[in-house]
């Protein structure tokens, strides 16, 4: 089950995974640190691009570069509209079939294999527990 735990600092608050990998999360204009919607959208892009480069890869079409930007509109306080995942891609030089490829498989990773993209688009519970010790 992936989780990450996300705790307070001294200046914002940092999720961390139990790999050692973290990440500053701060409010909009906090230097060095990412929102929660930008985590999100990086999230999304992310989990993109960790489905499509090796399927490509397999193929025979490993990219130059390979690359997402990820926006969102945000319609009100609180509310996101249409998030748009736009590739940024160097084909490999003589490879004929490698738009091809890679077209068809971002596709099918973004309509079906990504997680994070699934989750946005489904609904889905979130539970949140608050224990309250008393001393």
């Amino acid at each position: 089950m992936p989780e990450v735990r996300v705790e307070r600092t001294g200046d914002g608050f940092q999720a961390s995974n139990d790999r050692g990998a973290s990440v500053a999360i701060g409010e909009s204009g906090v230097e060095g640190a990412f929102t929660p919607v930008e985590l999100m959208l990086a999230a999304l892009g992310g989990c993109e691009l960790v489905s499509v480069e090796p399927l490509t890869a397999q193929r025979g079409h490993r990219m130059v570069r390979l690359a997402t930007r990820v926006s969102a509109d945000k319609i009100a306080t609180s509310r996101l509209g249409t998030i748009t995942v736009t590739y940024d891609v160097e084909l490999p030089e003589g490879d004929d079939q490698a738009a091809e490829v890679l077209a068809k498989v971002a596709k099918r990773v973004h309509d079906s294999y990504c997680t994070v993209g699934n989750a946005l688009k489904e609904p889905m519970t979130v539970e949140q527990v608050v224990p309250v010790t008393l001393t």
